[in-house]
């Protein structure tokens, strides 16, 4: 942790959590970790949660389960600690319940403690549940959404199901965001018509809740996978009523749903690269595994908006750039057919719309005229 967080942890440590405001509390989760956090109010969270349990139901249409896998891959707290600090009962994850969908004759069988389908019903009745949706929704073919069919019943329909009664929803991943993956154009693209929570790539309007009519405010955390702290601390924020909704929701989100205090709109991955010193002096590898800026292997850190290069992942000790790999942008809407094609340079546009070029003849330039100049001193001296 750096010795500005670590200050800034200090400070916060003596204030009282619960009468914070929510511009303070946002500003800590943008500064902390989630177990910089969790650690450091466990009293007070313990003291306004104790009477309070807060259901989690998260369900999965078509993705990889990165998302839900950068989640379990936390470290300090993972899981379990995180569930258990902020008293949340996960009463359903797909990949993670050990209920399994039962049939008989095409009829549901047995009881919630056995039948995953049966206990996502009970949960749908019972309501006052954050509902986190990981995963694209198709629309297709012809709009009946039967391109995805879980327990017999489309994802589509699943979805509005459990939007209806759910008190919050967020969406994980870029998939659940605006399509991901699944939405990239391609020859069945039109076919199956795979859309996210609230967006279809940029488009507010082709959002699978407007589809189905729900009127529903929903939080993005985009990313492929998300970082684990962008959903924790978001979902604790949420939980411990620090982001009310609706209310809160037009000063915290960005125009893509996105907490600005994790997705900051004057802030790209660019800033903060531990590569950046590179692109100032002009000195941008062509091949993997040099050291220098990767912009000529077609990194897009210069238009995504996030903060890893403060944040880091695995541990807050490493991420794309650091290990070698160009940003390909997965935090944006477009993703992935606005970084295509992924490791190739975005020829005649740099950063700020600079030409890539004249910033590495400048910044050449710039160096042999510093080094002309300490010649010349160096010569006055009698060096």
């Amino acid at each position: 942790m750096s010795t500005g967080i670590k200050n800034l942890v200090r400070t916060l440590d003596s204030v009282d959590f619960l009468k914070m405001d929510r511009r303070t509390f946002m500003k800590a989760l943008g500064a902390m970790g989630a177990a910089t956090f969790l650690g450091t109010y466990k009293s007070e969270i313990v003291s306004a949660l104790e009477l309070a349990e807060t259901k989690l139901l998260w369900i999965h249409g078509s993705e990889c389960t990165g998302c839900s896998e950068s989640v379990l891959n936390a470290g300090n707290p993972d899981l379990v600690q995180a569930l258990e600090k902020l008293n949340v009962n996960l009463a359903y994850h797909e990949t993670l319940c050990a209920q399994q969908g039962i049939w008989n004759d095409g009829k549901l069988v047995n009881t919630a403690e056995l039948n995953s389908e049966i206990l996502q019903e009970e949960i749908y009745k019972e309501g006052n549940y954050i509902l986190v949706v990981e995963g694209g929704i198709p629309n297709g073919p012809d709009g009946s959404g039967r391109y995805l069919v879980i327990g017999n019943k489309p994802f589509k329909q699943t979805l509005g199901e459990a939007a209806k009664n759910a008190a919050a929803v967020v969406a994980v991943g870029a998939c659940a965001c605006w399509g991901g993956i699944t939405n990239a154009e391609s020859d069945v693209a039109k076919d199956t018509d795979y859309r996210g929570v609230a967006f279809s790539k940029t488009e507010a309007s082709k959002g699978m809740l407007k589809e189905l009519g729900i009127d529903k405010p929903v939080i993005n955390i985009p990313g492929c996978p998300a970082h684990p702290d962008w959903v924790l601390l978001t979902l604790g924020a949420v939980i411990l009523g620090k982001i009310k909704i609706p209310d809160d929701l037009s000063a915290v989100l960005d125009e893509y749903n996105r907490p600005k205090v994790f997705f900051p709109p004057d802030h790209v991955v660019h800033d903060n690269c531990p590569r950046r010193g590179y692109y100032d002096r002009g000195e941008l590898d062509e091949e993997i595994g040099g050291p220098g800026c990767l912009w000529k292997l077609g990194c897009k850190a210069p238009y995504a908006h996030a903060d890893c290069g403060i944040r880091r992942w695995n541990g807050s000790v490493s991420m794309c750039t650091q290990a070698g790999g160009p940003c390909i942008a997965c935090v944006e809407p477009g993703f992935p057919d606005s970084s295509r094609p992924l490791y190739v340079e975005r020829e005649d546009v740099g950063v700020a719309g600079t030409n890539i070029d004249t910033v590495a003849k400048v910044a050449v330039g710039a160096a042999a005229v510093a080094a002309g100049v300490h010649a010349v001193r160096r010569m006055g001296k009698g060096e």
